[in-house]
């Protein structure tokens, strides 16, 4: 299967410590941005690679922002080397990474009727309320990820774990949609 996607987000967790002291880490890491008023983590952005760093009191840390699943490895290995490099003690070596979510976009190149796709679907896995959001909620159940369909024939499909999920949904819409009629051979 050719890539059908484009990743525009993948957001991962890990735990690089037991606890962090946000403060004495916002002290030391120039960039990073702690208001515990605001949100009870820490912010510290990186540009390369450019990825966003949530990290909490509990050690455990969320990357966000990159757009490629292979970048989200050396982006918190890299965090766990800055960490360690302004004096924080105790950073995980091995720390187990966990792909949370990923969103991608994908384009089927012609116009959808919405209207059609929500009769055609059933009513059970789809939400549409063209007044509340412009387009079609599909869930599907496997691979378990959600694909918003606009008329304009955009796709964005989240909750995939991996990129081969993500392109599985688009698959299965591009099938599905076929399979009423709705969308001419490609």
């Amino acid at each position: 299967m050719s890539s059908l996607i484009n990743i525009e987000n993948v957001v991962a967790s890990t735990k690089l410590a037991d606890e962090f002291d946000l403060h004495k880490i916002e002290a030391k890491l120039e960039g990073s941005e702690y208001n515990k008023e605001k949100f009870p983590g820490l912010v510290y952005r990186t540009k390369a690679p450019k990825a966003a760093f949530l990290i909490f009191t509990s050690g455990k840390v969320v990357c966000t922002g990159s757009k490629d699943v292979d970048e989200v490895h050396p982006a918190i290995t890299s965090m766990a080397k800055t960490l360690a490099s302004i004096g924080i003690e105790n950073i995980y070596s091995e720390p187990e990474i966990i792909v949370q979510n990923i969103v991608a976009s994908a384009d089927l190149n012609t116009d959808l009727n919405l209207n059609a796709i929500a009769l055609g679907l059933g009513l059970e896995n789809i939400e549409y309320e063209p007044e509340q959001f412009p387009g079609l909620v599909y869930r599907i159940k496997v691979p378990k990820v959600v694909v918003l369909i606009f008329s304009s024939g955009k796709l964005v499909v989240t909750g995939g774990k991996s990129p081969m999920e993500c392109e599985e949904g688009v698959h299965i819409v591009r099938m599905q949609l076929k399979n009423m009629g709705l969308l001419s051979s490609m």
